[in-house]
């Protein structure tokens, strides 16, 4: 993969460089992928302080586990800072959460379809709606949707059972949808 700050830089190049702790390296990673990381952060953390605290200790560690990191093709450096992020985004939100971050709920029966869809509603303000979802559903939210788990997964990461996964996510696809609606409504779209 190329890297794109101004000069090309092959990803391979970079990685062993970083190894190497080349701080223009770190630069260059940093520059290179923070803007994409910080996006990730702030879909699990709604205050933007924590998002810069969890940025700042994620490129840390990535900095201080380059090391272990094992290349295994295009993207995958991506995948394995991704990865680093929303732990650290998890684990900040178990530790500075002061109420309880799930609770055991039935699956959602509505008779409403749950998907208004996204067409006009730009991306920020959609980040902005996921952001303002209650904790344990925009973790499970944001675990199903962007980082493709299944419920299952979802469950045995949060600890939590898997149908409180399936239902903190369809309350959080039908919470979802009633901002969606009401923001078309209000731009009248």
């Amino acid at each position: 993969m190329r890297i794109d700050t101004g000069n090309k830089i092959e990803e391979k190049e970079l990685i062993q460089r970083l190894k190497r702790k080349d701080p223009s390296a770190q630069r260059t990673l940093y520059e290179a992928y923070a803007r994409y990381l910080v996006a990730v952060c702030a879909r699990y953390i709604p205050d933007d302080d924590r998002v810069k605290d969890v940025l700042q200790d994620s490129f840390l560690q990535i900095f201080r586990k380059i090391g272990e990191f094992q290349y295994r093709g295009e993207g995958s450096l991506l995948a394995w800072m991704r990865r680093i992020v929303v732990n650290n985004s998890l684990k900040c939100l178990r530790k500075k959460s002061f109420l309880p971050l799930f609770e055991s709920f039935d699956m959602v029966d509505s008779d409403e379809d749950p998907d208004p869809g996204v067409s006009g509603v730009p991306v920020p303000d959609l980040l902005q709606m996921i952001r303002r979802l209650p904790d344990g559903y925009r973790k499970v939210f944001n675990l199903y949707v962007f980082e493709e788990m299944s419920h299952k997964e979802i469950a045995a990461l949060l600890g939590i059972k898997e149908n409180s996964s399936c239902s903190q996510y369809s309350r959080a696809r039908a919470m979802l949808a009633k901002e969606i609606a009401d923001y078309k409504k209000e731009k009248q779209l």
